[in-house]
């Protein structure tokens, strides 16, 4: 039958659905004139910061800024995967630093993931974390060529990647097409918003002030200035921006905001998950050259998301770019084709948002002992466990201790600026459209893309 009519131009799933269990949003705590430590942004990056200082150091004066509310960027709007996936492969980690701290990093996400598991039950955080790893679809033979590669790499680094045939992958999912897919244990799925939500009030239990609805126009150096020209002093700040780093002076080049949107349905019964799979929550994506990510949520629907939506001159981040109902058509086309037993089922919601991109792909945590500021970010999607271990990570930093997280390769990482507009314009979106004609040459010809190589000349991988 035809499904009903489809939600465009709608709220995040996830704040929707978030969680009622703390009663009415808190107040934002007065704002003090100073603060042992100063974290700017409440995403991820910066709860999770404050959260593990506290942890440490109960004493410290921690203020946590936010523009909008907490969980109010990525964080709050991404595709709940805990993972641990890394945008650059262990053979660059190797070739730069070698195979022992490329081991040593890999060897830290997976705890990671398992970290925020645990974080989870000891401080009741309702993310609904569940570790059934990651499927990986190959439904062409260019994917399964792809595919297959991907379980051999996986083997080499040790990192619990393995390849199932069509009858064994489509026991766990079943796509349309299937011809195998790839499993990677290490990943969890979660309801971000109320990650977001429960570490928020974790921190504020720990003695952190989270102060929201505040616009910071400069940071670093023992001192924050506010829009309004209000300034707090600082022993040492954190900058937990991602995507809207760019509007902080200095860093207009740093990382650009992509924007990745998502759709979602309405809850599914149960014999419509009997014809898809992912019993054990599982997330899913596929082996193409268009990133796309799934989950089945806590509360039974499908929530899936993709790359596509433009890049937008001088990297803008404006509330419009988060719906793009050309993109969102796309999303609910492509996730109708894969799965045929979502005939005649409603999608609820469609949003999106940015994540930030540094030019190398390379996520970094930064530190300069003379100004006393950190930084860290440019996940480029894989943020949600990245995160944690950036949290950790600079807190050890902060604390001024040698761990063998601050050992990590990515612990000082520079990464290059961004080309100058409208080169970087031209550049970004030149790689999205790339990746779009390369999916769709495989599609049609069943081999390998001919632009492949030039889209990985364009990315820097």
């Amino acid at each position: 039958m035809p499904a009903p009519p489809d939600a465009t131009g709608t709220a995040p799933l996830w704040s929707d659905t978030r969680a009622a269990t703390g009663g009415p949003a808190e107040p934002s705590a007065e704002l003090p004139a100073a603060a042992d430590v100063a974290v700017v942004g409440a995403g991820f990056t910066g709860l999770w910061t404050a959260y593990y200082l506290l942890r440490e150091r109960p004493d410290l004066e921690v203020l946590v800024l936010e523009a909008e509310h907490v969980g109010f960027g990525a964080s709050g709007r991404n595709g709940g995967w805990v993972s641990a996936l890394w945008p650059v492969s262990p053979d660059a980690l190797a070739a730069r630093h070698g195979r022992d701290a490329a081991l040593a990093h890999l060897a830290a996400l997976r705890d990671t993931v398992d970290e925020v598991g645990r974080v989870d039950a000891d401080e009741s955080l309702g993310s609904g974390f569940v570790k059934g790893g990651t499927i990986a679809l190959a439904r062409t033979e260019a994917q399964e060529r792809r595919g297959r590669a991907a379980a051999r790499h996986g083997a080499a680094w040790g990192d619990g990647t393995v390849w199932l045939g069509a009858a064994a992958a489509r026991e766990r999912l079943q796509g349309n097409g299937t011809r195998g897919a790839t499993v990677n244990p290490h990943c969890a799925r979660i309801h971000p918003r109320n990650l977001a939500d429960g570490l928020a009030a974790a921190v504020r239990r720990r003695g952190a002030r989270i102060v929201e609805g505040v616009r910071v126009a400069r940071a670093g150096d023992g001192v924050v200035v506010l829009e309004d020209g209000r300034r707090i002093t600082a022993g040492s700040v954190v900058l937990a921006t991602e995507g809207w780093t760019p509007r902080l002076p200095g860093h207009e080049r740093a990382v650009i905001p992509v924007f990745s949107l998502m759709v979602a349905t309405e809850p599914l019964p149960a014999d419509r998950w009997a014809r898809i799979g992912l019993a054990q929550r599982e997330v899913f994506t596929d082996h193409g050259h268009v990133v796309i990510y799934g989950q089945r949520t806590t509360d039974d629907r499908l929530a899936f998301g993709g790359r596509g939506a433009p890049y937008h001159l001088g990297s803008a981040v404006r509330p419009e770019f988060d719906h793009d109902e050309r993109v969102f058509a796309a999303l609910r086309s492509t996730l109708r084709a894969l799965f045929p037993a979502l005939d005649g089922v409603r999608f609820t919601h469609a949003w999106g948002g940015p994540l930030g991109i540094a030019r190398d792909w390379h996520p970094s945590v930064t530190w300069d002992p003379g100004t006393r500021t950190g930084r860290a970010g440019g996940y480029v999607g894989d943020g949600v466990a990245a995160t944690n271990l950036a949290g950790r990570t600079l807190t050890d930093l902060v604390l001024g201790r040698s761990s063998p997280l601050t050992a990590l390769p990515w612990v000082g990482h520079r990464s290059p600026s961004w080309e100058p507009e409208p080169l970087r314009w031209l550049g970004v979106n030149a790689g999205l459209g790339l990746a779009r004609l390369a999916d769709a040459e495989e599609a049609r010809t069943g081999r390998p893309s001919r632009v492949g190589p030039l889209l990985a000349r364009l990315t820097g991988h």
